[in-house]
Order: C-alpha cells, then structure tokens, then sequence
C-alpha cells in the first residue's frame, strides 16, 4: 500500500480476530456464535473488555446494541460511526460480521495510538443479532434501531424453544436502558466480507459499495393429508412435500428468468410428520427474493403469490403465504462512497463499484443516517460456511480503507 504513514497494524487486527474465533470455534474451524446465547455474551464481554482497554466508553440500548465511544474535539458534534454484527450462522465463518466489528476496534486503537484527535466524536457499533438465524427476523437490531422493525414485536419473537427476545437479552444481561432509537449520527462505514466470488474472480482488493438490492421474503405453510405411504393411491393423495417441491421449482424459474442478477432462495424447511412410510401432511418453507432494481422484486411480489396459490389449488392444498418483509433497494450515500474510492485510490489497491447481494445492518442504518460498505474478497465467495476464508492482507486492506474512510469523515472542520 502506498498513500498514507498513518497505518493500522495488521498483525494486532488478524491476532483479534482469531482470538474472536475461538469463542464458539466449531471442529470444522468455523464459528457458531447464535446471537443472545451464552457464547454470544462470551464474545460481547470480551469486545467490551477490548473496547475498555482502548478507551473506549461503551452504551448498551435495549436491543441489545454496543456502541462503544472515542470523543472528539467537539463533543456537540454527531459521532461518526462504523461496526457490524459478531452473531453468526448455526455453521457461520469466522469473518462474516466479525470483521467489521475487530476492524472498528483496529482504527479506534490505531487512533489512540497515533495520538490522534478528531473533530467528530466516533463510535463503534455491534448490532445485534443480524444473522437472523435464531429469531428469524435479519437485521434485528438495527432494524429495531431505525425503526423498521416495532420493538415490542421483536421482543415477542420467539427461537424453536420458545424462549422470547426479551428473555433472552435478560438472560445473558444485555438488556440496555438506552433507547433503541434513532439518534444524531454523522455517518456510518461498515467492512465486511464480499460473501460472493466476484472481487476473487476479478483480483480486486477493494469493493466499492454503491448500495443494497431489494428483498422480498416470505413464510409458507402447505397443508395436505398425512397418508399411509403404501396403501394411498395418487388418486386419493394430498402431498404437501409434492406441492412444496413444485413452488420451489417455481421459485427457481422466477429467479433465473432474471438472469445473474436475480436471486431466489428456499433455505429452510420443515416436513411433518417427516416419517419415511407417511405422506407429508405439512411443509413449512422459506421463500425469499433479491435484487437490485426494486421494480423486479415489486413485479415478484405481484406475481408469485397468485402463481403459488394456483400450484396449491391444482394439488388439493391449503397454502398460507405471509409475506414478512420487503426491503426497497438501498443507494449509498455518494460522498461517503467517494470517501471510500479515494481512499482505495490513495492506497493503490484495486478497486471496484458493486453492489451487495446480501442483507448488511448498514442497509436498515442507511435509512437515518449517510451510509457506505467497503468489502474485501473472501476465498471462493464462500460464507455462512465454516470455510469461510480471507488473507490477513485482504483484512489488512480493508482496515486501512476503513481508517482512512472514518478519519477523513471524522476530521472534517465544523
């Protein structure tokens, strides 16, 4: 890298964040950190005790969301932020979300290092469950935090034992007293792992984030009959694994009718009575679609429904379709994203303008407050995988563009 004297230390940061990896290591060399667990306090007591250690003043709100603060010279000022998320998949990575949030803590003990004072206040965030994977609802804290989402509902949620948001958040003592609330932030720069294969591909070093594609996501419930296997004809069959496969088959032709920019996902699903010799009465499934221009998840919303309710019909089904939430496309904000490009450029690191295919907190946070993502490339764009893999250079890389990102925001004149 070239540009700058002001450098962050690369060997702290990879050090950091495989000492965040150990907590909730699988076998597999991954990490399941599910958000509101034991293990996720384990991870949020240790990110707060490094968080102390550098000076660090940290907030807790009743979502659960960290926000950790370096003063500036004005203290009027609105901070600056930057963070991520460090819950994870079930079978997660050591680097999606995590990154962000090790990196964040690199530029604030890099700041303190370099004796730097900023004019802005700064403030590290780590949100709260973004994974979605426990409550099924993504992006939670910072959904709540900008008001997407209604927190009393959130609370409500419930994981596959029965156990509430709220409880959970009282369980493991991270149940803030500050409002989960909008409040007078600058801006917000997060880093995270592309979670796909074109940086890779290309041998870009940096992605320049102009925005979030819109989403689309669904919950479905097929209701057949529940039938002896060998005794019940075709005739007389109710078969809700049959009409599942048949919507997810249609989900798959929507998505690829829209070329390489369409996205179209069945991720979970639940059989019942799930037994070998029984015809499936119930099948529950996820249903959810992306893309980057919101006129094709608009025109997916008003055509999938009624195409899927039509399979049902012809099968002999009940189908309950909910739709649980559609997110509009999300632009960054330009002068943010120019401070992102300058800095790749000043640094001579390759860079290119992308758009992210997956859901970040920065999407919902975009909505407040001015926004922009840097990403780094990840080992065969894969992620929500316990192979996930970067280098420390390409950690590295993105730190520095995140430093010299938040810097420059940070230390702009009143």
């Amino acid at each position: 890298m070239s540009g700058t004297n002001q450098r962050i230390d690369g060997a702290r940061l990879w050090d950091t964040l495989m000492e965040m990896a150990s907590i909730g290591a699988t076998a597999k060399g991954g990490v399941k950190r599910l958000t509101l667990t034991e293990v996720d306090r384990a991870g949020r007591d240790q990110f707060a005790l490094w968080c102390h250690q550098a000076g660090l003043t940290v907030r807790v709100d009743e979502m659960g969301n960290m926000f950790a603060r370096r003063p500036g010279r004005d203290p009027a000022r609105p901070p600056v932020l930057l963070g991520s998320h460090l819950d994870s998949q079930p079978t997660g990575g050591k680097f999606d979300g995590a990154l962000g949030v090790i990196a964040g803590l690199e530029v604030m003990r890099t700041l303190r290092d370099l004796n730097i004072e900023t004019e802005a206040p700064i403030e590290l965030v780590n949100w709260t469950d973004e994974e979605g994977s426990r409550f099924g609802h993504s992006l939670m804290g910072s959904g709540v935090w900008s008001g997407v989402y209604d927190r009393d509902a959130t609370y409500a949620l419930r994981d596959l034992e029965g156990i509430s948001v709220l409880d959970a958040l009282e369980g493991i003592g991270y149940r803030g007293e500050a409002p989960a609330a909008p409040f007078g932030a600058d801006s917000y720069f997060e880093l995270h792992i592309e979670q796909g294969p074109i940086l890779e591909r290309e041998g870009v070093r940096i992605g320049i984030v102009t925005g979030g594609q819109a989403q689309v996501w669904y919950e479905a419930v097929l209701t057949g009959q529940d039938a002896h296997a060998g005794t019940t004809p075709p005739s007389a069959r109710r078969d809700a694994l049959v009409g599942a496969a048949r919507i997810i088959a249609l989900v798959d032709e929507l998505m690829r009718a829209r070329g390489e920019e369409g996205r179209g996902t069945v991720g979970r699903l639940q059989v019942s009575p799930n037994s070998c010799n029984v015809v499936p009465g119930e099948v529950r499934f996820s249903v959810e679609f992306r893309h980057p221009l919101g006129e094709e998840i608009e025109a997916l919303a008003a055509t999938f429904p009624g195409r899927a309710r039509a399979i049902a019909e012809e099968a002999g089904l009940g189908l309950e379709l909910r739709e649980l939430f559609r997110i509009p496309a999300q632009p960054f904000d330009p002068g943010l994203v120019g401070l992102v490009r300058d800095a790749a450029a000043r640094l001579g690191l390759p860079a290119r303008e992308i758009i992210s295919g997956a859901g970040h907190d920065a999407i919902y946070v975009a909505r407040r407050v001015p926004a922009a993502m840097i990403f780094t490339p990840c080992k065969d764009g894969l992620s929500h995988n316990e192979a996930e893999s970067i280098l420390p250079e390409e950690a590295q890389d993105g730190c520095q563009v995140l430093f010299e990102a938040v810097l420059a925001r940070a230390s702009r004149p009143g």
